[in-house]
């Protein structure tokens, strides 16, 4: 640890004192406490696009056209500019210099929606190792449409829903996946995620999580679809044993004498509905049913439990449909079960869900918890950083702080705890959140908080707009002396003059250099406000 918080002092001090084994990095990150985006550019020039967020290694920044058709990627760069004076920090910056331009440069602009499809503003997700981004694409929902196809009946429908694997290098669409006349929930990335790899999309329509690897080649290839059926091989067994039952009806047939009508009107056989539940539904029922048959040991005592906690809920269980899905490592999956209703609905927490974890290789459901288990509130609680599951090319992804991983994190949790009413209502409440969004949090060493404090409500890791406020927000050093380090401010420097307009901001931190970017922006399409906060 240092003993000094002077920046050169702690220099000094790096390089006669060998720091503690498996702390380097965490003793590197305290340099941050000195080196802060203290200074503000207030509405800087910049092109009316839609900022997303920086990759999780930095290089690039990534934003759309407002119009929703064309993606356009900057490459970070640091301000630089000449002083005649003698103090040139004292000064102010020169004209050119307070632009957008002085900080990131257009690598290029690529067109990716057609002309009936427009680009998910808040879908993207970065595979650091080959340096990809993925993009999606979709047109307008149909929330009436039929069910139809085995589709689930109160789901909307897409006709078309892309997904754009790109060389972020330079732009080139290397592949792409199409789904039709499907649904995926692309907000906030909530309908897929990438752990290496390994690409997990989810169709609640259809109830299908397909399973894609990202080649090195730039290619997008199946690997599985859980769902209907759980291995591969599942689909032929069936059509087999379905052929040798329609060989046996064609036989019984030709001895029953049929009565043809002349002239009469042409009769279609209606398909009929298939009458098995799917795998994944039967794997998740015929766990249900061993769990509840090992609580007890008594014969009768398993029936009466039966009955009371199968039998009884038998249809709920059947109605229950995939939500969302995240990897915890390469074989296992936490799949988030709940109604129809609460999938298509903009506030699915006050739906019930279960939760299952399922193992791709055995395709056994392993493990199945309540919203609100204790149990699995426990493990949330104690082992965090599992369900934030990084990639092992992200390494500063693993000191994002967490309630596992960070004692201020984790008092704060707990005083949440103390100050809920019902223990009960509050592990729904915490439950709610998973299975977490893909990237969906920032690494910048600014929002450690073993290095800063700061008010969550109005900032924080995770990637999310937040109602926008006239105060600066303070970010004061966790350690003594507790002093304030530096300011960030969204919107016009002199504050909003028209208070009746709701207007909301969202904050992009790059995640190495001190730089970070605030855009306010109010809910009638008008231009936003677009602050840089840099040291200067």
């Amino acid at each position: 640890m240092f003993r000094s918080n002077n920046l050169t002092a702690r220099i000094f001090e790096r390089q006669i004192r060998t720091p503690s084994p498996g702390t380097t990095i965490h003793r590197a990150r305290r340099f941050y406490e000195n080196i802060v985006p203290g200074s503000t550019i207030y509405d800087v020039e910049c092109p009316d696009h839609s900022f997303r967020k920086f990759t999780e290694d930095g290089k690039y920044l990534i934003s759309f056209s407002r119009n929703h058709q064309d993606l356009i990627v900057y490459r970070p760069t640091w301000l630089t500019f000449s002083c005649k004076q003698e103090d040139c920090y004292a000064q102010d910056l020169p004209p050119k210099a307070k632009k957008f331009e002085s900080f990131f440069t257009q690598i290029y602009s690529v067109p990716l929606a057609s002309a009936s499809e427009l680009i998910c503003k808040d879908f993207f997700l970065y595979a650091e190792s080959n340096q990809f981004g993925l993009f999606a694409t979709s047109t307008a929902q149909i929330y009436d449409a039929p069910a139809t196809g085995g589709a689930i009946q109160g789901v909307p429908s897409i006709e078309k829903i892309t997904f754009h694997l790109l060389r972020l290098e330079d732009g080139v669409v290397l592949d792409e996946r199409v789904f039709c006349n499907d649904y995926i929930n692309l907000a906030h990335s909530m309908g897929v995620f990438l752990y290496d790899d390994l690409l997990a999309i989810v169709s609640l329509r259809y109830q299908h999580i397909h399973i894609l690897q990202i080649r090195d080649s730039g290619t997008l290839v199946d690997v599985r679809a859980i769902g209907d059926f759980c291995r591969e091989d599942d689909q032929l067994f069936l059509n087999s044993s379905s052929q040798g039952m329609s060989s046996i009806e064609k036989s019984v047939s030709q001895h029953i004498p049929v009565n043809n009508v002349a002239n009469g009107p042409h009769l279609e056989q209606v398909p009929q509905e298939n009458p098995f539940l799917s795998g994944i539904k039967q794997r998740l029922l015929s766990f249900i049913v061993r769990e509840i048959r090992n609580e007890e040991e008594d014969e009768t005592m398993r029936i009466q439990s039966l009955k009371k906690k199968f039998y009884f809920h038998f249809q709920d269980y059947v109605d229950l449909i995939i939500w969302k899905v995240q990897f915890l490592d390469r074989h296992h999956l936490l799949i988030k079960f709940g109604s129809v209703d609460g999938a298509v609905s903009r506030n699915a927490d006050n739906h019930p869900a279960f939760f299952a974890v399922y193992n791709m290789e055995s395709t056994e459901i392993i493990a199945f918890y309540q919203m609100s288990s204790d149990k699995l509130y426990l493990l949330f609680e104690q082992f965090c950083d599992h369900f934030h599951v990084a990639s092992k090319n992200s390494p500063y992804m693993n000191f994002i702080s967490s309630h596992s991983n960070n004692i201020h994190a984790l008092e704060q949790l707990r005083s949440s705890k103390n100050k809920a009413t019902s223990f009960s209502l509050f592990v729904k409440k915490v439950m709610a959140s998973l299975p977490f969004n893909c990237q969906s949090q920032s690494p910048s060493p600014y929002f450690d908080q073993s290095l800063f404090r700061f008010d969550e409500k109005l900032i924080s890791a995770a990637d999310r707009h937040r109602q926008s406020t006239d105060h600066p927000i303070k970010f004061i050093l966790r350690r003594p002396p507790h002093t304030l380090k530096f300011k960030i401010k969204p919107g016009p420097e002199a504050g909003i003059t028209d208070c009746r307009t709701r207007r909301i901001s969202s904050f992009l931190f790059h995640p190495i250099l001190p730089l970070a970017l605030s855009v306010q922006q109010s809910l009638f399409l008008q231009p936003a406000f677009v602050n840089i906060h840099f040291r200067k």
